[in-house]
């Protein structure tokens, strides 16, 4: 049997899955930016100057490089299902900063995908 994450690993885990849902709403926020009238590469030019877009970029970098560190002292078979909490915070996050709807459904939805992590996880 595998040992157990540790409460450290877990909370590393959390924070990434956090991150991750964090650079959604910055792709988000980018996107309610660009005009969807404009033709392909003028709207390719305008994410290149838009902040959102840009630190989302810098973010998933920065995430990329945490998660080879993550990797380094936890196997992917236990880390992975972590990232599933990026597609509860996600749409929490959506809901909570950009007005978007949380429906009865979503919510049922989210909380399946955490008794799933609960069951790989545990």
């Amino acid at each position: 049997m595998t040992e157990r994450l540790s409460f450290a690993q877990i909370a590393i885990l959390c924070a990434y899955a956090f991150g991750m849902a964090g650079g959604q709403i910055l792709f988000k926020l980018a996107a309610l930016q660009v005009s969807p009238e404009r033709p392909f590469t003028e709207g390719i030019f305008a994410l290149l100057q838009n902040g959102y877009f840009l630190s989302a970029l810098a973010g998933y970098f920065a995430l990329a490089v945490i998660w080879v560190w993550i990797l380094s002292f936890t196997p992917l078979s236990r880390a992975y299902p972590f990232v599933a909490l990026a597609f509860a915070f996600t749409p929490i996050l959506s809901s909570m900063l950009l007005s978007e709807p949380l429906t009865i459904r979503l919510m049922v939805g989210i909380a399946v995908t955490l008794c799933g992590l609960l069951l790989v996880a545990s």
